[in-house]
Parts: C-alpha cells; structure tokens; sequence
C-alpha cells in the first residue's frame, strides 16, 4: 500500500472513530457495539505503528499519556475562571431576580438557562484551529494548573473539533466528573490493590485529574461536561446561553442533556423541584441547580462581582447529612481478604432512608477524622452511594470514649491480620482457610490458568460451599459420586466427568500450583519466575523476603505478600493435604548461571531513571546475575542513581560505593545497544 493510500486510511479511520465518539458521549445515541469501535480504534494503532510518519497529536490514539510529570506548570486565565453565587431557598431566588431586574431595569419576566450543577473539577479547555492545546483548572480563579496530557486520556473530550465552521480560538469551560458506577468500580479496585479509597465522586475525580503520570488518569472513568464559552476567534456566536450550549454540542463537545430555557423565575422553581426528584436516580452526583440569564447581551449588561458574575446562581441542594450515635465499629473481611471498618449506628434516617450501617473507609481515615466509639458523628448519604462518617462531633465527646482498634487476628477465621509498609489496607493471611475468602479462593484454584479443573465453574463452587461439602482446596480431592450426584442438575454422568478432571488436574506444574495457591499479586509471570528460581515448593515456603527480592518480577510488597501466606500453619495444612491427595509435577532443573556476568555482584537502585522504571532497572541487573537490594551496605557493589537519589547516595559515598549515573548503568548492562 502507497504512503499516499495509508494517509487516506488513517484519515477515514480518525473521521470515523471521532463520529462515534460524538454519538456516544455527545449525543448519547451510539451507532455501534463496543467491540466494533475497538476493532476500529486497533486497525488505527496498527496503521500509526506501521507509518508514525502519520501520527498526530490529535489522533484518537493519543488518549494515554507515557511522560510523568514532575509538577503542573502555571497558566493564566485570559478569562478569569470565577466562583458561583448560591442560593439555599426560594427566598434567596426570588432575591436574586429581583437584583437583576432592579440591574437591567427590567418590568418583564426575566429568562434563564438551567441545568444539574455537577459535583467535579472546573477546567478549562482551549482549541486553536480546532484542535486542543491546553487544558487547566480554575486555581484561584486567574490562573490554574495546565493539566492538557492528563485531559487527553479523557474519552469524552475531544482532541479534534467537528464541523465545518470551527472558531480559530475557542475556550470551553466545564466539568470533570466521575459517574457513579465509575466511582463504585474504582473504589472497589483501590481496595482489592490497597491503594487509596475515595471518600466520594468529587475527591476521586480531583485525585485523578491531577495525578502525575497520565498513565494513571487514563485508567479512572472521567468524564466531561460543557457549560460555557469562555471566549471565541473566527466565529460569531449566538446571543443565547442556551443557544451556545448548542453550539458546543454540535463541534462534538459534550453538554448536559437536562439542560432547558426557562421564561420566568417560578418556571425555575419547577425546574429544581423536578432535578431534585430526579437526583437519586442520576448517573452521576449533583449537589444542585445552576441559573443562567440566558440572554448574553444581558449577562454582559450585568456583569460582575470581584470573584462571581451577577448574572448566574447555584441554588444548592439541602445537605444529606444527619447526627446520630457511633454505636460500635465492627471489621468485615472481604473476598480478597481486605479488612474494612463498618460503622454501626444508632438508626437513623438520611434522605428518606434509615441508615444503621456507614463505612468508615479504613483505619487511617479513622485516625485522620478521630472518630471514637459512643461519638456523636455526622452522617452523609449522596444518591446511591454507601452513607459514610463524614466527621465526629467532637463539643459532645466524653471522656473514656476510645478509638477503634483493628484485631490482630481475623474475625472470621482467626488467621494472622497484617498491613504491608506503605499500604492502607489491613489483610487477612488466611487465604486458604478463611471462610469470607473461600469461594473465591476455589474459584481461583479451578480456574483454567491454574489447576484447569474442567467443569468446576463459579455457580458449583458456591452451591459445594453453601451446602457444606467443601471448606478448602483440599476438600475438592475427597469428593465422591455420591455426593456430586446428589447435587441439583448433576447427573451422575456430569459427576463422574467433574471428578476426572480432579484427577487429571493432579498432574501438573509447578508454576501453575503456586499461582493456583492464590498469594495475593503473584500471577502467572510471578509463579513461573518463582518456580524457575527455587525449582521446588519448599524453597518457597522457608524463603525470606531478601531472598525473595532476588527473583525476577518479585518487588518488596510481594516479597512480603508471600513470607506472610507461607508462616500461616493452616495455609501449610491445607497445601500438605493438597499434595497428599496426589498432586505432582515434573522436576525443573536449575539453569546454570555460572557465567552470568554479573553474578555475586549486589545493586541499590535510587532516584527516577529517564528510561527506566526501578523494578524494570532491577530486572535487567537480576537477569545478568546481580542481587538487587534495598539498602546499601559495605558489601554493595555500586548504587545506580537517577534524578533525585537522596540519601543511599550520601550513604554510598561516605562508604565509599561506586555510584553510576544512568549512562554508567546502560554501559554496564548493554543496554544502549538495544
């Protein structure tokens, strides 16, 4: 194919991608499946890889960001991004008409443009020949963080304008946001990874937004939401806010579809009446109503305040939060182990239903927000997200009121609870014998990358559990005809075929045994890196963390990961019994390392590698033979050190380690060859 047919491609392909994209998250009216617009978007990655001479910034390729930033460079505001007036009552709104008919002396009834005030971010978003070019947040209002690589991950932002008559400059001011099932999706996946829970949709989105590696922003599901033109070259505009908005919407930028011209101020009660009986059932959180005067030569007329326009109010939801008693906290341990702190309350009802449960996030929130048993707290609810404590009042609290405590052992099991250095989640260690872990953990044990037991799906795994037949792994190698037979749609036939794959599941290897034990973060590449390293289980088991740290693929926190399944005896009861049913695999020989050429050598890695991330710096030294150690001793050969090192440099030259640059470290290890 021509370079000339490949551009043409590119450029049909950009078009059409960029057409569903306006029908999706614009018009909210998708024309494709999810599957068919993937199949698109990769037959463009292939033709950009094959042809980069053709890659532009504003491919829809382009949505995840590879550099890190090390801070947010300062933008002015040409326009100054300004805060919202509020309102909190009818009062307050017939108050604020009467200003502005009193301001543009006027008799008649003024009109207003209304819509949801999201509960998100404020940013600003430029295009220069349609096109973006930069993206910040309000700051103070005159000038923000330019946050353009982190928007660009932003699927319902547009890197390229639609239509015909494209303004030379434009600048659209909105929302980013994050909907509610995003939110519930992400907290869940920050708990199952230890990371950070999120109080709710406003912090999540604002965490997101400006994080420094945009890698990370392109994961959360961010969405966008136009509300104003800021200012515009090239193109006239409408004399409408309501009109404009409509403009947006046609350039491909989306906009809210609650929005409505209003022609008087009760019109604008009704509007908020109707928006707040709708706020349960929306996708995303709102905290209330934005009015707008819809004529902008009016808005113009009017002007503004030193940090708000005169023209535009938020009447403001009330608040859904409530006082009531900490009766007790209690600690529920989730599928994967995760002890999290529940809070039991004296009942009581927040927008309109009676909540006795709160979650209190985890034991560093408790600690930050000093939250005590018998505690008067408040309470908040938003939509359909789960009641929290938000906070403790603390003028009612007693003396001999005490802060919870998280158990030492599990409650439901009674397994060793750790938490990892660095890492807000306390776990249970259990996770071969803990009741609250145990489907899952047989889930994980049958599933096809690990012990491949053919015909053990999720459905008959939580029915065996439910009726009592197994409690671990184990239990599965002592099931029998009879009692599979006995089970709801198992004929004996399906019996007979279910335990011969138990048995022909008994012959397998060793990197699939020790992914198949479920330690949390070793997958496959671990297990095999595990296996290949110590060729045998029992080297695994008695292994410490230092030593651990040697193996390919294993960082500190799944060192330790490990060290703590392992020194938990029933972990070791259940994985004997296993073995003693019958499992086995082939030995794996040892490869001979004696002529790695940088065996016996040990490395401290320290700072930020241009090119390299640590662990992937680690790999390739353990690969050559090193050790790779987080302290530097004497016995260190040398410290390889990046931008920002601290202090194992000073330690290094006072103890008179060598210390490489990055330079150095590729010359060591070939790597500026490849």
């Amino acid at each position: 194919m021509s370079n000339e047919k490949i551009q043409h491609e590119i450029e049909q392909l950009r078009n059409e991608i960029n057409h569903h994209n306006t029908l999706y998250y614009v018009l909210d009216e998708p024309q494709v499946t999810d599957q068919y617009y993937d199949q698109l978007l990769r037959k463009l990655q292939a033709l950009e890889t094959r042809s980069p001479e053709f890659l532009t910034a504003d491919s829809p390729t382009q949505r995840v960001g590879a550099e890190i930033a090390e801070q947010f460079e300062s933008v002015q505001h040409e326009v100054p991004m300004l805060s919202l007036d509020n309102a909190f009552d009818e009062s307050e709104m017939l108050a604020f008409n009467k200003r502005l008919k009193e301001l543009l002396s006027m008799e008649t009834a003024l009109q207003y443009s209304a819509e949801p005030k999201l509960d998100g971010l404020a940013v600003s978003l430029l295009y220069e020949h349609g096109k973006l070019v930069r993206a910040a947040t309000r700051g103070d209002g005159r000038s923000g963080e330019n946050i353009t690589t982190n928007v660009r991950t932003i699927k319902s932002v547009p890197l390229k304008l639609n239509g015909t008559k494209v303004p030379q400059l434009l600048e659209v001011r909105g929302e980013v946001y994050m909907p509610l099932e995003g939110f519930r999706k992400l907290n869940e996946r920050q708990a199952k990874n230890d990371n950070k829970v999120f109080a709710n949709p406003r912090n999540a989105a604002a965490g997101s937004l400006r994080q420094l590696d945009p890698k990370i922003t392109a994961s959360r599901p961010l969405t966008f939401c136009s509300y104003a033109i800021a200012q515009c070259q090239g193109e006239s505009l409408p004399d409408s806010q309501y009109a404009q908005m409509q403009l947006v919407k046609s350039l491909g930028l989306p906009i809210s579809p609650y929005i409505q011209q209003l022609d008087s101020i009760q019109a604008c009660f009704e509007y908020y009446q109707d928006i707040a009986a709708k706020r349960g059932s929306l996708a995303f959180e709102i905290d209330g109503v934005v009015f707008k005067l819809n004529d902008i030569n009016q808005q113009q007329q009017a002007g503004f305040v030193s940090r708000a326009p005169r023209w535009a109010i938020a009447w403001k939801f009330p608040a859904q939060e409530v006082m009531t008693t900490l009766l007790d906290v209690e600690f529920q341990v989730g599928r994967t182990g995760a002890l999290t702190p529940v809070a039991r309350l004296d009942p009581v009802e927040v927008g309109g239903v009676v909540v006795s449960n709160a979650t209190l996030h985890n034991m560093d929130e408790i600690k930050r927000k000093d939250i005590r048993i018998g505690d008067t707290v408040i309470v908040r609810r938003a939509g359909d997200v789960i009641p929290e404590v938000v906070a403790a009042v603390l003028k009612d609290r007693k003396a001999g009121f005490k802060q919870p405590e998280m158990p030492k052992k599990c409650p439901v099991c009674d397994s060793e609870v750790v938490q990892l250095e660095g890492q807000a989640a306390y776990r249970c260690t259990g996770g071969l014998v803990c009741a609250a872990q145990r489907k899952e953990a047989i889930k994980h044990f049958a599933s096809r990358k690990a012990m491949d037991i053919d015909g053990l799906g999720d459905k008959l795994v939580e029915q065996l559990v439910d009726l009592k037949m197994i409690d671990t792994i184990a239990d599965l190698y002592s099931l029998t005809l009879e009692q599979l037979s006995s089970l709801d749609r198992m004929a004996e036939k399906s019996a007979q075929n279910l335990l011969d794959a138990l048995d022909r599941s008994k012959s397998t290897t060793l990197p699939r045994f020790i992914y198949a034990l479920g330690i949390r973060e070793v997958g496959e590449a671990t297990a095999l890196a595990l296996a290949n390293y110590f060729t045998d289980l029992a080297s695994v088991e008695k292994s410490d963390e230092e030593t651990l740290i040697q193996v390919a693929d294993v960082g500190p926190v799944v060192a330790a990961n490990i060290v703590h399944f392992f020194d938990q005896a029933e972990n070791q009861q259940v994985i004997d019994t296993v073995l003693a049913a019958g499992i086995h695999w082939p030995p794996i020989e040892k490869p001979d390392d004696i002529d790695l050429p940088l065996k016996g050598t040990t490395y401290v890695i320290t700072g930020t590698l241009q090119n390299y991330s640590r662990q992937q710096a680690a790999e390739i030294l353990k690969k050559l033979g090193a050790k790779v150690s987080s302290s530097v001793s004497s016995k260190t050969t040398a410290v390889v050190a990046g931008d920002k090192p601290g202090s194992k440099v000073d330690k290094a030259d006072k103890l008179g380690v060598t210390v490489l640059d990055e330079k150095a470290f590729e010359d060591l290890t070939g790597k500026k060859d490849d």
